[in-house]
């Protein structure tokens, strides 16, 4: 943090920190009156449209997208990285038994810890910037192989091992279904990863950085960010928007099931941003991808979303609400045979690139983040009060 004050100079702050600057940033923005957000200096939806994942991973790790010789390196590098140390493989049946009730992200949160553990990751306060740059990169390059093998080892199923000759999202795809996917679906599962990398200071992402400050692990940094990523306020829309979809049902249903919920207050999931005040520019590109596939589910949620729209400018006029990353990206993820308990996982594949691109500008600053809180409890008495 840039500002320091005494307690008795506190200047009141909104609920959340919500639009208060913490520190700088070169990894990107999000300007949500624009609908626009991007990454570095580039159109984040025009990376996902143009680039492939492991581009975007590039740009977010070294400041600039890789040319020919520098992507083959990379490959190179990322894939290698994927295979797991013997001792967090032969612990993952262990992690995934554990934590079968609460899914793969929870377990991932051990796992992870016990990664950086056997890969001797070492606090990024007592290392250089290509040896923090290292770990983080192994990291992230580890984190899908950790989460498709809880998802299937949960499932009774032996966890699938990691291909070098299949990119990120591929071999993703790959590791949980068992299958290789057919590059449509890859493609679109990649454009989902990279629009979803990073996206402003949110909950995670702050949380990541606060760790980095005290100088700790990558590993301890990106499982905090895991941690705040299981709170139901951050992750976990994707799966509830479907739920949306299969409560309507029916087309017929669509009208009636949409004013009751909005007459009476209710949240609809898959709908509205606390930064967009447009349409989410990745709900766009995401709704494009889905009609790209076609059939009776996406015309289905086309139709949802028109009659939301259409129901909330009757009944609260001035109101605008849109749908969210969420709602398509659920769509999409189903239509490319990702089972729901996978949605946030596949978030968390993506958003490990950013978290991980945000430890490593915050490690570069050594100040510790050290906020205040104004205590507003009962005075203190003049003095302890005797035992009776």
């Amino acid at each position: 943090m840039s500002i320091n004050r005494s307690a008795s100079t506190l200047v009141d702050v909104p609920r959340g920190l919500a639009g208060v600057v913490v520190t700088d940033t070169e990894i990107g923005d999000v300007r949500g009156t624009e609908g626009f957000y991007h990454y570095r200096q580039y159109s984040a939806v025009d990376l996902a449209r143009t680039r492939g994942f492991e581009d975007v991973w590039h740009l977010l790790a070294y400041g600039e997208l890789p040319d020919a010789e520098r992507r083959a390196a990379f490959l190179a590098e990322t894939a290698a990285a994927r295979r797991l140390p013997a001792e967090v493989r032969a612990a993952l049946p262990a992690v995934a038994a554990a934590s079968r009730a609460s899914g793969p992200l929870a377990g991932a949160r051990t796992a992870l810890s016990l990664l950086g553990a056997a890969q001797g990751f070492r606090p990024v306060y007592d290392i250089d910037a290509g040896r923090r740059r290292a770990d983080a990169v192994a990291a992230c390059a580890a984190v899908p192989t950790l989460l498709t093998a809880l998802y299937r080892l949960g499932r009774g199923q032996e966890p699938v091992e990691p291909r070098d000759d299949l990119s990120y999202a591929a071999n993703y795809l790959y590791m949980v279904t068992g299958e290789e996917p057919d590059e449509r679906r890859a493609r679109a599962v990649e454009q989902y990863l990279i629009s979803t990398i990073d996206h402003g200071f949110n909950a995670s992402t702050f949380t990541a950085r606060v760790i980095a400050s005290t100088g700790a692990d990558v590993a301890a940094c990106l499982v905090g960010a895991l941690g705040a990523l299981s709170g139901p306020l951050h992750g976990g829309a994707p799966s509830r928007a479907l739920d949306t979809l299969d409560a309507i049902g029916t087309p017929d249903r669509i009208d009636g099931w949409i004013r009751e919920r909005v007459l009476a207050g209710d949240r609809i999931m898959g709908f509205g941003h606390a930064i967009y005040r447009t349409e989410d520019p990745r709900s766009r590109m995401l709704r494009e991808i889905a009609e790209g596939f076609g059939g009776p589910r996406v015309s289905f949620a086309v139709e949802v979303e028109r009659r939301v729209e259409a129901i909330l400018a009757e009944l609260k006029p001035g109101r605008e609400l849109h749908t969210n990353v969420e709602f398509y990206a659920g769509v999409v993820m189903e239509l490319c045979g990702l089972p729901r308990e996978m949605f946030t996982p596949t978030f968390a594949a993506a958003r490990v690139v950013g978290w991980s691109a945000n430890v490593l500008e915050q490690a570069a600053d050594s100040k510790i983040i050290r906020p205040v809180a104004r205590y507003v409890g009962p005075p203190p008495p003049a003095a302890v009060p005797a035992m009776g």
